[in-house]
């Protein structure tokens, strides 16, 4: 989600199936079984102004890590306003637990089924991507990622778009989707998922047999956005069959209230799920972020929500008021806001490779939104089992 004044005024059906080869866990992007703590070891920061590869890299909104060739995937949020919607690949030097230095490898551009690269919002409003998450799976040697869709007046009509789930190969050329439900279409009135809050988080489980996707904000059924007197607010995360990609259930989860009071007190607020980072078929890490203008830093939580015991929530609406299901629990493993330093606009997380001591490292970056008074962080954490 791109959410400071500044970044909005300058931006603003399933086919075949592709079979499975078995992976040996050491060579894939799974990480610990069990996760009891973060411990902040770095951080380092991507210049404001660098280029690459003639694009301006910014608005990096998820990353992943392919182990078996040490390099990371990580997606740019940029609706080709500058360069064509696009990823990165990098590589991130990690020596005697610290971030040595962030090396940019390559770049692809995001293509639409046919080969075309999207075009802008005022090229192209209806074709435009709004890029999010990305993900990438070893047994299939291919990525996943995420469009938010699009509910918005663009050049003088109402733009009504879904958001998606993609599947591409290492170039960026399309592959396949996956099945959107019928409560996540976006329609032109006040029903289905809000206007950038829907498919922030993907992440892969169960040797990738397993896609769960999270929704950012409520869907309007679902109540009211999270405020700062309004915790609780329920959005969903979605189990995908990989096979067959079709979804296979939905689950809510409840969000905390916003972190802190606007300025001034109608201004805008949110918080809502960034990303999320599965530990096995049932309990993943969920991030939250929550920002309010006025305030210059995001309140970045990081939990860990168990989904064994919840209830599948696909054929229901009105989660606010129909409180008759079980939501996903959670355990609080990180409030950024106690390392006392400047936390921005956190999107992006991974499991790295391990440390010396043999714990997996974490890898969180942030979206600075093309701005310059943001900044592109990119935090090392270990994983205490």
């Amino acid at each position: 989600m791109k959410f400071k004044i500044l970044s909005l005024l300058l931006f603003g059906a399933f086919g075949c199936a592709v079979q499975q080869k078995s992976v040996s866990p050491a060579a894939t992007g799974a990480g610990p079984a069990t996760v009891s703590q973060l411990k902040f070891l770095d951080e380092y920061e991507i210049p404001f102004d660098l280029k690459y590869e003639n694009t301006w890299v910014g608005g990096l909104s998820g990353i992943d890590y392919d182990r078996r060739n040490d390099r990371y995937f990580i997606i740019s949020d940029e609706r080709s306003a500058t360069s064509p919607s696009r990823f990165y690949t990098a590589r991130i030097r990690i020596a005697e637990n610290r971030i040595d230095t962030v090396i940019f490898t390559g770049v692809q551009s995001l293509k639409m089924p046919g080969g075309k690269r999207f075009p802008s919002l005022k090229e192209g409003a209806q074709e435009a991507a709004d890029p999010e998450s990305i993900r990438f799976n070893a047994a299939t040697n291919s990525l996943i990622w995420s469009s938010e869709g699009d509910r918005a007046q663009r050049n003088g009509g109402i733009n009504i778009k879904d958001p998606w789930i993609w599947k591409m190969d290492l170039n960026g050329n399309y592959l396949d989707s996956f099945s959107l439900p019928s409560n996540l279409h976006v329609q032109t009135s006040e029903q289905g998922p809000r206007v950038n809050g829907v498919f922030e988080g993907l992440g892969f489980a169960a040797d990738y047999r397993i896609l769960f996707a999270s929704v950012e904000e409520p869907l309007y059924e679902d109540g009211p956005r999270a405020d700062v007197d309004y915790p609780g607010a329920p959005v969903r995360i979605l189990k995908y069959n990989v096979a067959t990609g079709k979804p296979v259930a939905q689950y809510a989860y409840l969000l905390d209230a916003v972190a802190r009071k606007p300025h001034p007190d109608s201004a805008f607020r949110v918080n809502g799920i960034s990303e999320i980072l599965p530990l096995d078929d049932h309990r993943l890490l969920v991030m939250e972020r929550s920002f309010s203008m006025g305030n210059s830093y995001c309140t970045i939580k990081i939990y860990e929500a168990t989904l064994k015991d919840a209830t599948d929530v696909s054929g229901r609406s009105g989660l606010h008021l129909d409180r008759n299901y079980r939501p996903a629990s959670k355990k609080l493993l990180l409030n950024m806001n106690d390392l006392n330093r400047y936390i921005d606009n956190v999107e992006g997380i991974t499991f790295g490779p391990k440390l010396a001591n043999g714990h997996y490292s974490v890898i969180l970056i942030a979206d600075n939104n093309f701005s310059r008074e943001e900044k592109t962080q990119v935090f090392l954490f270990e994983a205490i089992p």
